[in-house]
């Protein structure tokens, strides 16, 4: 476990993605600064609630999958955001005890909550890094221990890579991730789209994180597919969130046609 962090170092007067999707889900864990930028997203653009809560719902959906049907014991979720009921850990001990898990955030607020939320628990880390140096997060999981790398391992880049600019790369930042994965292992990753909603109300709704410690960058389903490349995408492949395995009524057209979201999970092949 990191050393805890102390309040001084939490920058609270600008908004940032974890606290504000914390926000979005009806926590308590954010500022001022990130709830009137998530006033400012929902006034133009009120779905992006819902879309938080089908994200947070595809994650545990595919959690419990890979701690069940995959077998999957070992876990890395990077940008995790404020721990809360629900989370990977939590999930995939309910199928499969003593999993092991590992989150990953850049955000000192997380240690603060993760202190607390994970005393105890001899099977769950919580790292403090930055998605965008990926080569860092992997030597720190492997300097501590963390993970098996010879072991297949679930990398979950659940609602974060649309945080990464095109300047910044995020299939190289993927591909270094996974090429440090053994054959086996799985990519979980959604991802925030334009393709369902007019050009005018995404850029608005991206507009309220100019000012947050990351920007908003909405891609295309091609866009998102390509960050899968060296995975096998499992069944049904890559879809809106709610449709990934649903669990339960599938969700109605009417309120897909809302839900800016893609979500897939992917195998590694045994070639790559």
């Amino acid at each position: 476990m990191e050393p805890r962090s102390s309040a001084s170092e939490i920058d609270t007067s600008k908004p940032h993605p974890a606290r504000m999707y914390n926000a979005y889900l009806g926590g308590r864990d954010n500022y001022a600064a990130d709830r009137e930028a998530v006033r400012q997203v929902l006034r133009v653009f009120p779905e992006v609630r819902a879309i938080a809560q089908a994200n947070r719902a595809f994650m545990q959906r595919a959690v419990r999958f890979l701690a069940g049907e995959a077998g999957i014991r070992q876990f890395i979720d990077i940008g995790t955001g404020i721990p809360s009921a629900g989370n990977v850990h939590e999930v995939a001990a309910q199928v499969a005890p003593g999993t092991r898990v590992v989150y990953v955030d850049n955000d000192p607020i997380v240690h603060v909550h993760a202190d607390a939320l994970l005393t105890g628990s001899g099977t769950t880390s919580i790292v403090l890094a930055d998605l965008r140096d990926p080569q860092g997060i992997l030597a720190d999981a492997r300097e501590r221990g963390l993970i098996d790398f010879a072991q297949p391992v679930a990398l979950l880049l659940v609602a974060i890579l649309h945080f990464i600019t095109d300047a910044e790369d995020p299939a190289r930042i993927v591909a270094t991730l996974r090429d440090a994965l053994p054959p086996g292992s799985f990519l979980v990753l959604s991802h925030g789209t334009a393709d369902f909603h007019p050009p005018g109300a995404a850029g608005q709704a991206a507009s309220g994180y100019e000012h947050a410690t990351a920007p908003l960058v909405l891609r295309t389903f091609e866009q998102v597919r390509a960050l899968f490349d060296g995975f096998e995408l499992a069944e049904p492949g890559l879809v809106q969130a709610p449709l990934w395995r649903p669990e339960g009524k599938p969700p109605r057209a009417k309120d897909l046609a809302k839900l800016g979201i893609y979500a897939g999970v992917g195998r590694k092949a045994d070639s790559t």
